[in-house]
């Protein structure tokens, strides 16, 4: 065993960690576009030549609210999906872990409503719209319609990313605006035990499975992989409309066309290559198969 997760330490640390979200963000809460909102690590502006500090600034801006906005497009499959897994569990008459996977929903319904708080101060500041890939529905049909064992895989690998995020990105770093940097620690700190109730999740779905199963398993998980890495080029693109009705078109198409590519590779490292590389993402899938692990760690340089 690779771990020591067992729901009632996990519900318990949940209980002592909630937070409200006025708390959190206030409903009239400003932000402050004088400073970054993302850490460099993941916006990956500054290597931008072709824009000038001010717009690479704005583009962080923007990436900021993608990053909010995609991770309440995935929390909006993950609700359901979790509330499926609740309900097979209730014949089973193990009270604590209801309760753990029920409040693991219930922050997620929480943390959609964060992010659309943030939505909300972050259109009033910004003064213009940015385009998101969706709707939710339709990411959510697809995703839902694989393998559990696949979607839980991919859930897992997002809620450990998002550690990886704050962790070694957002923590400590004092350039951020405050209020930004805040919220993504309260998100992590709830996420931190989604993680370990996911992980369980990914073992009881793959008890007594072959490894041709696993193997099918992993197909769906790549497949979703993949239709979020189309979502990234086109999130690029969105992402580069609203900088150019900010502060008007490139001057040059060459300049346009490497600003998307250079931008789908900034957005695939965060969504998805710092999810495939993180250390206990590879461990719970090399506990259920070191060949599956191994399909993993073939595909993850892509997306670096």
């Amino acid at each position: 065993m690779f771990h020591d997760f067992q729901y009632p330490t996990i519900l318990a640390a949940s209980n002592r960690a909630a937070w409200q979200i006025d708390d959190v963000i206030g409903p009239d809460a400003t932000l402050d576009f004088s400073k970054p909102f993302m850490p460099e690590n993941l916006a990956r502006t500054d290597r931008l030549y072709m824009l000038s500090a001010k717009e690479r600034l704005t583009l962080n801006h923007i990436r900021a609210h993608e990053y909010l906005s995609l991770f309440g497009l995935v929390e909006e499959f993950i609700l359901p999906f979790v509330l499926d897994h609740v309900r097979a569990d209730l014949p089973d008459n193990d009270d604590v872990r209801v309760r753990a996977l029920l409040q693991f929903a219930a922050e997620e319904a929480k943390h959609i409503q964060l992010f659309r708080r943030f939505h909300q101060a972050f259109t009033q500041g910004f003064g213009s719209d940015c385009s998101m890939i969706g709707p939710p529905e339709a990411v959510a049909e697809f995703v839902l319609g694989n393998d559990p064992l696949s979607i839980a895989l991919f859930v897992l690998m997002i809620e450990w990313m998002t550690q990886s995020h704050y962790v070694d990105s957002v923590r400590g770093e004092t350039e951020l605006d405050p209020l930004f940097a805040n919220l993504l620690r309260c998100h992590w700190i709830e996420e931190s035990q989604h993680a370990k109730l996911d992980t369980l999740m990914v073992e009881a779905l793959a008890a007594g499975k072959t490894e041709a199963e696993l193997h099918q398993a992993v197909d769906g998980f790549m497949a979703i992989v993949g239709f979020f890495d189309l979502g990234c080029r086109q999130q690029a693109k969105f992402n580069l409309d609203a900088l150019e009705a900010k502060i008007g078109p490139r001057p040059s198409e060459a300049d346009r066309l490497e600003l998307i590519e250079l931008q789908h590779q900034a957005l695939r490292w965060t969504y998805l290559g710092s999810g495939l590389v993180h250390k206990e993402f590879r461990k719970a899938l090399g506990a259920l198969s070191l060949n599956q692990l191994a399909r993993i760690d073939e595909l993850a340089p892509k997306f670096s």
